[in-house]
């Protein structure tokens, strides 16, 4: 299995993850349990395919990805709902951070591999990066966290995009150019969010 594949699949089990903690913390049902965690998994990875009009879909390609998520959402919500004192914003922001950075490198690679122009593949990566959690905010009733927080989210998957094309750009190892990039996302956005640094006040 190529390392991108195994992003992606990490990419996809961290953003199920907080769907399912915020459709819990809404007080949903199985049904939209399943579906928060179905959008917010695929949301960024669909658009992108449909910009990129790659067919099939990725997740439709591998219907194995949504199994996953079905049987991870009948397991998760009696879980979550064990665990629900200790589901916090925190919780959701830590969530948030990890799948934006391994969702945005992603998506950089998948765009580079549909041969696109360095900058649409940047904004690729910032696409696949927010649009799922923009989803599940917006099924879930929230103004999305990427609109709201005032925090450099889109932001901080643009920079780890461009710093994923630079290191491939000047011969890094691709191991370590994903890694890398991912995680910069990540400590970026945690950083951001800790600090309570704002782009506008």
């Amino acid at each position: 299995m190529s390392l991108i594949k195994i992003i992606e699949i990490m990419a996809i089990l961290v953003g199920a993850f907080s769907g399912f903690i915020e459709a819990r913390r809404k007080r949903m049902d199985l049904v939209g349990v399943f579906t928060v965690a179905f959008i917010t998994a695929f949301g960024g990875g669909t658009m992108r395919d449909l910009l990129l009009d790659k067919r099939p879909l990725f997740w439709v390609t591998h219907q194995e990805y949504a199994i996953l998520i079905f049987f991870l959402a009948l397991m998760a919500a009696p879980l979550i709902r064990t665990l629900r004192q200790v589901v916090s914003e925190r919780m959701i922001v830590i969530a948030d951070a990890i799948g934006l950075g391994l969702f945005s490198i992603a998506g950089v690679a998948s765009a580079l591999d549909a041969h696109m122009p360095i900058f649409i593949a940047s904004m690729m990566g910032v696409i696949t990066g927010i649009f799922g959690g923009v989803l599940r905010d917006i099924v879930c009733n929230e103004v999305p966290m990427v609109f709201r927080d005032g925090k450099p989210y889109a932001i901080c998957a643009f920079i780890g995009s461009w710093m994923f094309l630079l290191l491939k750009k000047y011969g890094a190892s691709p191991d370590f150019a994903l890694w890398s990039s991912a995680m910069a996302i990540t400590v970026m956005r945690l950083a951001s969010w800790a600090l309570d640094l704002r782009i506008m006040r």
